[in-house]
């Protein structure tokens, strides 16, 4: 039930009713005053929590921006950078953030506090003064009425009226009191209604708008958190194929050290040496690192002790002459060094050979149509025992025809894992060690286009039958990653499975198991551009047609022998006598020994090719075994010319 009105006639009769009715008035501004005062108490204490809160998270911001993740190899994957910039984006969000916050927090004390405090102070205690001033003249006019009673009616008349004057007087200026006092009492009890609420609900309302804010960053960040989602799984398939290939060479490297400490295709050798050191007194054994180089025979030794932490001092380095064990009653001590070099074992299978392609193209085809949409399509692998069995009878002339296919006998899981193996198996993979690592340097661009670029161009460098191997692969790979829906092998995954088994290092070095991610993006790559490299491939050796037409490139324009501008028949044919002069594309046939002269400047990008500049005379011109380029010779060096980028003088 709520308070009883006050009326200002029943100030004039001063009632006992009066008085209980007021007294409610009085008690309910006491238990508002007490309440302000401890919410203000708590509103100071909750902006101290923000403000305490706002600075831990800035510093915990400024710790996420520090920190720099440190990846193992000399360049990272687009899913690394993602994941390394990451650290920068989320503390990027809480600092914007928390200067929202901190605006919040800046008006927090305007919007809340003070009002609350003023109120406190123009009302309730404006009301506490007139109680006090009500309370005195309720005393004074009790007093005057008890000092009026004690007269004597003896008194002379005159005195008796000034009496009742005074009185009088008394009486009129406590009913003004009492109907101040009334009129101020039920104003703040009025007035609380909006002077106390509209603080709260400002401060709410900046909450409200920080809370709005978060939910705006949270969209706006929305796009990098399913990327970063994306590199996380990626980066976190990359590592548990990376860790089972460390492990591998971890425990090979257990089982027998000295096969793995060094190839007997190294040119050096490395091991810890004892040095004697005499001096007048006493010698002492120092411990050095030395590294032995077999051609020039120079060894280098540097001071070397784990117990602080690596080398010590400069390096010392000389010519080896000759190297005898010491007998060992010249020397208090005995030291035996046997250094032993043990070759590697290339275990050599299945040849790049007419029987290989042939085994090949009817693996794909059976895996095509049999199998393309099964789940985990070259992911999941074979029994090893069906696998070399299948791989046998298919590469056996006499037991090759015999191989059905199309029979349970075969699961797909076996086939796939037959491809992989024969891939494996060959004397060198199918991308070569001697390019290798141009195509993982290739990788490492921070362009995507140079990356592809690139690859491209090396592609083309590869012997015939290695890149015919190639092409038909990623077109396979390209036609299996088409089926991701059904199969779930996206073309990253391909990467996975296919990039240590094409690119595979020639010796195992946890540096070389730490570019695998590189090898996968080498093969994503050819797969996405799989037509592109087909296409270009196709027009390997054949004549080339140069445009005319104002389309020609530009000396800003890429290089690219896939060029629409540039057009190759199935197979190579003397130019036409007959073309009509209307056409705009003419046929240009490259003889040996002809010069040729450049249209626009040209910066080599391969060791291959020859730098040049517009105006440039080139001898020797003929064509080359690459689409789309001449070779020439300039300044007594000969290189490849980008074919439309010269004519012939």
């Amino acid at each position: 039930m709520g308070l009883p009105a006050l009326e200002f006639s029943d100030c004039y009769l001063d009632s006992p009713q009066f008085r209980d009715r007021l007294k409610s008035h009085e008690l309910e501004l006491d238990k508002t005053n007490k309440f302000i005062k401890e919410l203000i108490k708590d509103g100071k204490a909750l902006i101290q929590a923000l403000k305490n809160l706002s600075t831990a998270k800035r510093k915990f911001a400024e710790s996420l921006n520090e920190f720099k993740f440190q990846c193992i190899g000399d360049a990272e994957t687009d899913d690394e950078i993602c994941i390394a910039k990451s650290l920068q984006e989320f503390a990027g969000v809480l600092q914007n953030l928390e200067d929202e916050r901190t605006r919040m927090i800046e008006n927090a004390n305007d919007v809340l506090i003070m009002p609350l405090e003023r109120f406190r102070k123009e009302q309730i205690s404006a009301a506490k003064e007139a109680k006090k001033k009500y309370d005195k003249e309720t005393e004074k006019y009790c007093a005057v009425l008890e000092k009026h009673l004690s007269l004597s009616a003896k008194k002379k008349e005159a005195h008796l009226h000034e009496a009742d004057s005074q009185v009088d007087h008394v009486r009129q200026h406590f009913y003004e009191v009492s109907l101040e006092y009334v009129f101020k009492v039920q104003e703040v009890q009025e007035r609380k209604m909006f002077d106390f609420v509209e603080p709260l609900l400002a401060f709410l309302q900046g909450l409200f708008t920080y809370y709005h804010h978060g939910y705006e960053l949270a969209k706006d960040f929305n796009h990098f958190k399913t990327d970063l989602t994306i590199s996380i799984q990626n980066t976190r398939n990359r590592f548990e194929s990376t860790r089972s290939e460390v492990e591998c060479l971890m425990r090979k490297m257990k089982e027998n050290p000295m096969n793995t400490r060094a190839s007997a295709m190294t040119p050096w050798r490395d091991i810890c040496l004892y040095r004697r050191n005499v001096s007048s007194f006493v010698s002492t054994w120092v411990k050095y690192y030395c590294t032995y180089h077999r051609e020039p025979k120079r060894v280098t030794m540097v001071l070397f002790d784990q117990k602080s932490g690596g080398k010590v001092g400069e390096e010392e380095s000389f010519t080896l002459k000759s190297c005898t064990r010491r007998k060992t009653d010249s020397i208090e001590k005995r030291f035996c060094f046997d250094v032993e070099g043990v070759d590697r074992v290339v275990l050599t299978m299945v040849q790049l050979d007419v029987v290989g392609f042939n085994v090949v193209k009817k693996f794909i085809y059976a895996v095509e149509t049999r199998g393309i949409d099964e789940q985990g399509l070259y992911r999941i692998v074979g029994v090893n025992s069906r696998v070399q069995k299948l791989l046998g009878l298919a590469m056996d002339p006499k037991t090759c025809a015999d191989v059905e296919l199309d029979s349970t006998e075969w699961e797909i899981k076996t086939i796939t894992s037959a491809i992989k193996f024969y891939l494996r198996m060959l004397p060198a993979p199918l991308m070569t060690y001697q390019y290798q690592r141009s195509f993982i340097k290739a990788a490492k661009r921070d362009n995507q286009e140079a990356r592809i670029t690139e690859i491209h161009s090396i592609v083309h460098w590869l012997p015939e039958k290695n890149r015919q191997m190639l092409d038909l692969l990623t077109k396979h790979l390209a036609n299996v990653a088409n089926h991701h829906q059904q199969n779930l092998m996206t073309v990253a995954n391909l990467g996975v499975v296919f990039g240590p088994t094409l690119l595979r290092p020639q010796e195992e070095t946890v540096a070389a198991i730490m570019d695998i991610k590189f090898q996968n993006i080498v093969v994503e790559i050819l797969i996405e551009n799989h037509e592109r490299v087909s296409q270009s491939s196709s027009h390997r050796g054949c004549c080339v047609c140069v445009s005319l037409s104002p389309a020609s490139p530009s000396p800003t324009s890429p290089r690219s022998p896939s060029w629409p501008m540039f057009s190759a028949p199935s197979s190579p044919q003397p130019a036409s006598s007959t073309s009509s002069d209307s056409s705009p594309i003419r046929s240009v046939t490259t003889v040996p020994g002809r010069q040729a002269r450049a249209l626009y400047a040209c910066k080599a990008e391969h060791h291959s090719e020859l730098s040049f500049i517009a105006g440039t005379t080139f001898e020797n011109v003929h064509s080359s075994r690459e689409p789309g380029w001449l070779e020439g010779t300039l300044d007594g060096r000969t290189g490849l010319i980008p074919e439309n980028y010269v004519e012939f003088v």
